[in-house]
C-alpha cells in the first residue's frame, strides 16, 4: 500500500522560500509520475508541479521560474523547493503518486502559508 509522507510546509515572508518532500514509503512499481498539487481555500485542487519517470517536467504557468520540482529515485522522494514565494501560493500542498493504470494516490497535506 502506498503511503506518502509530506514534510517542509510552513509559514515564511513574501519573497522567501520553502521546500517540500514527499517520501513514498510503497512500491513504485506501475508508477508513472510523481507532483504537488495545491488547494487554497474556496479554490478546486490545482497541479503544481509533476515530473514522470521518464524525467519529463511539467508546471504551472503561476509558479514557473520561481518552483522547482526534483526527485530522487533511490529514496523514492520527491522535492519541491519553492523560491520567490508570494502570498497566492498560500494553499495545502499534496503530494501525488500517478499509477500507469490511472490509479493516483494523494498525501495528507502540507499547510504553506506566505504571509508578512
Amino acid at each position: 500500500q502506498v503511503q506518502l509522507v509530506e514534510s517542509g510546509g510552513g509559514l515564511v515572508q513574501p519573497g522567501g522560500s520553502l521546500r517540500l518532500s514527499c517520501a513514498n514509503s510503497g512500491s513504485m512499481f506501475g508508477v508513472n509520475a510523481m507532483g504537488w498539487y495545491r488547494q487554497a481555500p474556496g479554490l478546486e485542487r490545482e497541479l503544481v508541479a509533476v515530473i514522470t519517470t521518464g524525467g519529463s517536467i511539467n508546471y504551472a504557468d503561476s509558479v514557473k521560474g520561481r518552483f522547482i520540482i526534483s526527485r530522487d529515485s533511490a529514496k523514492n522522494t520527491v522535492y519541491l523547493q519553492m523560491n520567490g514565494l508570494k502570498p497566492e501560493d498560500t494553499a495545502v500542498y499534496y503530494c501525488n503518486v500517478r499509477y500507469s493504470t490511472g490509479y493516483n494516490s494523494w498525501g495528507l497535506g502540507t499547510q504553506v502559508t506566505v504571509s508578512s
